[in-house]
């Protein structure tokens, strides 16, 4: 049956393996040995050592179908994002990443075309975010009563040891590549009663952000060999992050509150408009994909790094995380408690 202009064709009048026949085609890459289609892929290995890591997305706790003010989440967006916050977890560890298998869970209802335009996001994600390489080798297909998304993805150390959390040093740089708070800016204005139509320039930006993050992923590989000591993806917050990365270290750190301020400055205008705080989005906004890395004193941070605190012994206050010596105004997201 094909589409019809006011009824477009749903998964429910798809066999799977119709659907699969719709999606196998915009996937694949160079790594792999054998795609989808068998019980499994086979992939090149030539490091010997693999990293991985899996993310999920869930309607209505990760993206919305519809936005207060009117925007309409793509499958593409939601393909995209997939891909990006995957990508971003072994970027953070030094590596490249070579596949991506991914479950789908789809209420009957589901566009066709909305199954379509999320594999046509994760590969155009691969190539646009500079992962020519990661190969789409396959996945899973599920119905049920919400949309689900979820990835595990590979990576390649290529020879370099991995960047773990657990290495900052008391006297380290703390420093950040890639956007703060832009991305929880994006989401205040998807979630406010503001038209997106009316959106445009700065603020039509910070929605995409939100929707189709851009992780540096460049970064992770140049950081690892300019000898990080630790480094994370922010994906909770630059605080809450922060306080992981001091946890498995052993350290504390103390945030630079006049970068910080610089860095809200960015975001006022925005703010002004929906009656926030910026420095909260700083502090406490996450999705932007960035990198949290910590470098000896005297390096020479990596193009693209700036440097957003200094790394401390671990003291006897409860927190370890604060703003030129005082408790941080946000703490970052925290899927069960908010």
């Amino acid at each position: 049956m094909a589409d019809h202009p006011h009824y477009p064709q749903s998964v429910a009048e798809l066999s799977e393996r119709e659907l699969l026949a719709r999606i196998f085609p915009r996937l694949g890459g160079p790594r792999m040995l054998l795609g989808p289609g068998d019980d499994a892929a086979l992939l090149r290995a030539p490091d010997g050592r693999t990293a991985i890591s899996i993310d999920t997305l869930v309607q209505d706790q990760d993206f919305r179908l519809r936005w207060p003010g009117g925007y309409r989440t793509t499958g593409y967006d939601v393909g995209w994002k997939c891909a990006a916050q995957n990508l971003s977890d072994v970027n953070a560890m030094g590596a490249v990443a070579t596949s991506l298998v991914v479950s789908l869970t789809l209420p009957a209802h589901t566009p066709v075309s909305w199954v379509e335009g999320l594999a046509d996001g994760l590969s155009a994600a691969l190539r646009a975010l500079g992962a020519e390489d990661c190969a789409v080798a396959g996945g899973d297909l599920g119905r049920g009563g919400q949309l689900v998304v979820t990835a595990a993805v590979t990576g390649d150390l290529q020879g370099r040891k991995p960047v773990l959390r657990s290495g900052a040093r008391p006297g380290d740089v703390l420093a950040v590549c890639g956007a703060l708070g832009e991305a929880a800016a994006g989401l205040a204005l998807l979630e406010s009663s503001l038209d997106y139509a009316r959106l445009e320039g700065r603020e039509r930006a910070l929605t995409a952000v939100q929707s189709r993050p851009c992780p540096p992923l460049a970064a992770g590989p140049v950081a690892a060999a300019a000898g990080a000591h630790a480094m994370m993806d922010i994906s909770d917050g630059l605080v809450r992050d922060a306080g992981r990365l001091c946890s498995a270290s052993g350290v504390r750190v103390d945030l630079d509150p006049e970068v910080l301020r610089a860095e809200a400055e960015l975001l006022a205008g925005t703010a002004g408009k929906l009656g926030a705080d910026p420095l909260s989005w700083v502090l406490g906004g996450g999705e932007d994909h960035g990198l949290l890395a910590a470098f000896a004193p005297d390096t020479v941070l990596p193009r693209g790094f700036r440097r957003v605190g200094t790394v401390l012994a671990r003291g006897d206050g409860a927190n370890p995380v604060s703003v030129g010596g005082a408790a941080p105004a946000a703490a970052g997201w925290d899927h069960f408690g908010g």
